[in-house]
């Protein structure tokens, strides 16, 4: 139902080489971490996929779906630290709009989430346990991170603060923390980890020089992350509102303020810091203080697109499952239980609300505010134009007669998904005019430019006429504020409406240029 975001469909086709080829080069300065890639090629195989032209949106998809799914599962590695609050979170994390929304995303995000609650679920079994295979695993997890997205820094850097002022604040207990931790179990991790993000990054060993580049790559990433030379700009309060109250357009209000009043509560037993049932204090303090410093690293960084809310979101959810033992615990008296209880099914009904408004009324709106500089439903009438010519006329399926796409700054994008079994021209501006093929879509703002080459530039016993490819208006938005036209040649356009190019075609002279 929703067209590919032009993320995505970058990503699919970047896949491409890994799939067709297998090759694949880390870039420093775009398109994140390899993991997104070969975890794709597990459901290419398996679909019987070996070609760009044969793996689907389901064949991309299907990958943050599974790591959506199993962040829901690694709740339970944590469940004897928050017990019921483990059961609460994983119902909150399946519930909320903004994970069931973007874990259909082919994009990082989802597993940069999923990797990171492995080295928080694993880590915690570690220092309950000390046993080596859950350090081994929690380095795993790590170099999965790091092989995902460079932003997996800010988790790190968070969950490293988070555990050194829960040992401050547990002093007396530093010692007993401490014990039965041996050197050689953190070594075995971090080599874990490191093996790990070199594997991917390496390409497994096609690539070394991608190992040196994942950690130079923050040089641009830190310059991206100030917001120089970008249109992702958004204030500090940006993701909080999208949060707390968000509404566009004259468009319906959008609030996942359950999950984020939950968890101030979930704060509030953080700092109260008393055992609450099952709940461990150590572990609800870490959380809060990685979760309120991942929000607030977040919201300071000028740079922001919606997705990236995720990362810090998970924290809110599991914060927000302690919120809600909390308050069933503190209302002690029955009647105030059921009232606590009734509270948090009408949250839970608001949630399963939103989240089928989000994915299947608003699901390519942008009037939700989950969606973000997206592909609107009406490229599928460019693409179902371009088909139907490419089946009449032959357009498309040789370099003889392409089709072409001008747009300026290289904005075309997800055409080149739906338009991947096609021969198909790209260009930033109108080739000259003898180059002009006999099928084009364009920006509109390139439309003079085109009339200019075809009747200016062109000499009269070349020119030919074109007709516009899409009904009245004659245009469709690609995406908010990218508006595209399209026009093919009067021949074409006779013999696709008339089923003969010898046809008159009268009737349609109004459409032409």
């Amino acid at each position: 139902m929703r067209p590919m975001h032009t993320d995505e469909a970058v990503h699919a086709y970047n896949f491409r080489g890994l799939l067709e080829d297998g090759i694949y080069k880390y870039d420093p300065h775009e398109y994140h971490g390899p993991t997104l890639n070969y975890f794709t090629l597990i459901p290419a195989w398996l679909g019987g996929s070996h070609t760009y032209t044969e793996i689907t949106e389901f064949t991309v998809r299907i990958v943050p779906v599974i790591f959506g799914v199993a962040v829901i599962l690694l709740t339970i590695w944590i469940a004897d630290g928050l017990g019921l609050a483990a059961v609460f979170a994983a119902v909150f994390v399946a519930l909320s709009p903004a994970m069931v929304f973007y874990s259909r995303y082919y994009i990082q995000e989802m597993l940069l989430v999923c990797f990171t609650f492995g080295v928080i679920a694993c880590g915690y079994r570690y220092a309950r346990s000390r046993r080596l295979p859950w350090a081994v695993m929690t380095g795993v997890f790590a170099g999965l991170m790091h092989a995902t997205k460079e932003t997996a820094v800010i988790a790190f850097g968070s969950m490293f603060l988070a555990l050194t002022l829960v040992l401050l604040m547990h002093r007396r207990s530093v010692r007993e923390s401490l014990t039965g931790i041996k050197p050689i179990h953190l070594l075995l991790g971090l080599a874990a980890a490191v093996i790990v993000s070199a594997l991917f990054y390496s390409a497994f060993f096609r690539n070394p020089k991608g190992v040196l580049d994942s950690y130079l790559t923050y040089a641009t990433y830190l310059g991206r992350a100030s917001g120089e030379n970008s249109a992702h700009v958004h204030p500090w309060y940006y993701y909080l509102q999208m949060f707390l109250l968000a509404r566009y357009s004259h468009g319906p209000i959008w609030t996942e303020g359950s999950i984020v009043l939950l968890a101030v509560v979930g704060v509030a037993a953080a700092v109260k810091g008393s055992r609450i049932g099952s709940l461990d204090p150590k572990l609800v303090r870490f959380l809060a203080i990685y979760t309120v410093a991942m929000t607030v690293v977040y919201s300071a960084v000028p740079y922001k697109t919606p997705w990236c809310v995720l990362s810090f979101l998970h924290g809110m959810i599991l914060l927000a499952g302690v919120g809600a033992v909390a308050l069933l615990t503190w209302a002690r008296r029955p009647a105030m239980q059921l009232v606590a209880a009734g509270l948090l099914i009408v949250a839970a009904g608001h949630l399963v609300f939103e989240t089928y408004r989000a994915n299947y009324v608003y699901y390519a709106d942008s009037r939700n505010p989950y969606v973000y500089a997206h592909a609107t439903p009406e490229i599928f009438t460019a693409i179902e134009k371009v088909r139907e010519y490419a089946a009449t006329s032959g357009v498309g399926h040789s370099d003889d007669m392409p089709i072409q796409v001008m747009v300026p700054g290289g904005d075309y994008w997800p055409l080149p998904w739906y338009l991947r079994d096609l021969h198909v021209g790209y260009y930033p501006d109108v080739p000259q005019a003898g180059e002009i093929g006999s099928l084009i879509l364009i920006s509109d703002t390139l439309e003079g430019t085109l009339a200019h080459r075809l009747y200016n530039e062109m000499p009269a016993q070349k020119r030919q006429m074109y007709m516009y490819l899409f009904d009245a208006p004659y245009y469709i938005w690609a995406r908010p504020q990218v508006k595209l036209m399209g026009f093919v040649r009067k021949d074409l356009w006779e013999q696709h409406t008339y089923g003969s190019s010898n046809a008159s075609g009268l009737a349609g002279d109004k459409r032409a240029r």
